[in-house]
């Protein structure tokens, strides 16, 4: 009765909860493509190309995906065969641990008619499956904990997925274990099919043998046994028990587990350690199943199918924003993205996690799905997705077939428009966003947004004079830092660097454009003024065509030194939200 009622309940939690993943990937906006479609139209969408990729000939492409890059899991092994050997271990023998076990009443039994849990093949392979999943655990634990691989971050839910798995194993093995050498197992087991009571010969017989070569161990029965009462338990058994049971020592990791607690098996039962164990093994196993959908367990399911649909060509902007927010949680925290990424490097300098591709995946899932951010939080979550080169890097090594340089531009593109400020939009860094263009509705309002936040940040009152004064030492100090930058003082307002420069000739009035020209900025950085040397719009309309820096007779960096002044008007900004 409670075997069925918690079956029951875990199916139902996870029934529910894989329901309300699939809403959610038909719901959620993960950024561009998703903006104005209603939730109907994403339905009707995915149903028709469901239907249309059924019907196409793409079946033999979908058949090689789920080959090689479902089972054999080939992206992983060319990128790190140790990770590929550890997921393998874990993952392959725990689907075929709940298919042939967990579920054996169910598949097993309806393709085998002589399926028992307690003979060969069937209990030899249980413990081969557990025993390779508890390799792969151990294999995991040493690569996380032990050799800590590099940029390789360890979550909570990595935490409690591997616990769940360590528990569910070796509460396994220990309750095979204590049921070998349990008496009350024993003596049910021969009440309920061979139909003995504990008085009767045959019960004594049959115990004396079980005692003897199965490793049970019953009160009152010493050794040495009498032959003749072993003859005639082995005749019992042969007529009884055979068809259901075969010599515990196939069990090759529960039967040691007998052998050793044998001296206390007898206490063990008494104090029902076996129904304790049994109680723990099944509950944490529904447990996990409920919990599936829920939690990292649900890359079993998202995977795949985030392969299966990118193995074909998608079309429509509905089934787009239906993927990606499917690709949100295929993502299998393996770090393979993070270990290629161009940028990577950065962390070490800008503690921002976001940073790393395989831990901004969780904190746009929070974006997409609407929950509350601060607005601190929110610009360290653009700032991340945002320091990307659309190296095509990480996409092209990740095992989940998540196209994530689409992914981190459909977001922070949806970020953007949100009202956060984000000035690696005025660095080189913007080059994809102005490629695609097109694709943005808005491309100038973010663009503005950045330029005011730095610029508000430098001058606190803008119908106050700029002190023409003694020198910020600050600002030169700072530009000596580098020796590029260092050139400024090299500058005697020949102006070849403004006579040379496409942004200049691009305005009739530049001024009113630009604010200042680089020769001014240079004078500027001379004399030390900040406001004037880092307020200047023709710091960020800079196309860094280096024709200044190439022409200028004193050898001024000048493009080098527009740069420097860019980091430096950063930073000022940065500074400030990290004190907010």
């Amino acid at each position: 009765m409670i075997y069925s009622l918690g079956l029951y309940i875990s199916l139902t939690i996870f029934g529910a909860g894989l329901l309300y993943k699939a809403y959610t990937w038909l719901s959620v906006k993960p950024g561009l493509y998703s903006k104005d479609i209603p939730f109907k139209e994403r339905v009707s969408q995915a149903l028709k190309g469901t239907l249309s990729t059924i019907l196409s000939l793409k079946l033999p492409a979908l058949t090689k995906t789920i080959l090689l890059d479902v089972i054999i899991q080939q992206k992983v092994l060319k990128e790190d065969p140790f990770r590929w050997l550890t997921h393998i271990l874990i993952y392959i023998p725990f689907i075929l641990l709940i298919v042939m076990h967990a579920l054996g009443s169910i598949v097993t039994s309806s393709l085998f008619d002589t399926y028992s849990p307690t003979i060969n093949p069937f209990m030899f392979l249980r413990d081969l499956f557990g025993a390779l999943i508890i390799v792969g655990v151990a294999m995991a634990l040493y690569r996380r904990f032990i050799i800590k691989a590099p940029r390789l971050k360890t979550t909570s839910m990595d935490t409690y997925t591997l616990m769940l798995i360590a528990i569910i194993m070796i509460s396994g093995v220990l309750l095979e274990g204590v049921k070998i050498s349990s008496y009350s197992a024993y003596k049910q087991m021969t009440q309920d099919y061979a139909g003995l009571g504990e008085g009767e010969e045959d019960f004594k017989a049959l115990t004396a043998y079980w005692t003897e070569k199965y490793a049970t161990v019953a009160p009152g029965v010493k050794k040495p046994l009498d032959q003749e009462l072993l003859e005639q338990g082995e005749g019992i058994h042969e007529m009884s028990c055979a068809g259901c049971h075969s010599r515990p020592n196939w069990a090759f990791m529960g039967y040691p587990v007998a052998l050793v607690s044998r001296p206390i098996a007898t206490a063990l039962d008494r104090a029902r350690v076996p129904s304790a164990l049994f109680y723990i093994h099944f509950f944490a196993c529904l447990a996990g199943l409920a919990w599936l959908p829920f939690s990292k367990f649900l890359h079993i399911i998202t995977t795949p199918l985030s392969l299966l649909i990118n193995t074909v060509d998608i079309s429509s902007e509905a089934n787009k924003a239906t993927r990606q927010a499917i690709e949100l949680d295929a993502c299998m925290h393996c770090g393979n993205c993070t270990n290629r990424c161009s940028v990577g490097i950065i962390f070490e300098e800008i503690e921002n996690t976001n940073i790393l591709p395989s831990e901004k995946i969780s904190s746009l899932k929070k974006v997409a799905c609407g929950k509350e951010i601060q607005k601190k939080e929110l610009s360290l979550i653009l700032q991340g997705t945002y320091l990307c080169t659309n190296c095509l890097r990480c996409t092209d090594v990740c095992p989940a077939g998540i196209n994530l340089q689409e992914l981190w531009f459909s977001m922070r593109e949806e970020m953007l428009q949100k009202g956060s400020p984000e000035p690696s939009l005025l660095s080189p860094l913007s080059f994809y966003r102005g490629l695609m263009k097109e694709d943005i509705s808005d491309y100038q309002r973010p663009l503005t947004l950045a330029r005011e936040a730095i610029s508000s940040e430098l001058i606190k009152d803008k119908e106050k004079p700029i002190s023409l004064g003694t020198p910020e030492i600050k600002l030169q100090s700072q530009l000596t830092l580098s020796s590029q930058a260092n050139t400024f003082r090299g500058c005697f307002g020949c102006q070849t660097c403004t006579n040379v420069c496409p942004v200049v000739a691009n305005y009739e009035n530049p001024i009113e454009h630009l604010g200042m020209l680089p020769h001014q900025i240079m004078y500027a950085a001379g004399l030390g003024i900040r406001d004037l040397a880092l307020g200047s719009n023709m710091l960020w309309d800079c196309t860094t065509c280096y024709q200044c820096q190439e022409h200028c007779p004193q050898g001024v960096k000048v493009t080098d030194i527009l740069y420097e002044l860019k980091n430096l008007a950063v930073e000022n900004l940065n500074q400030k939200r990290q004190i907010l």
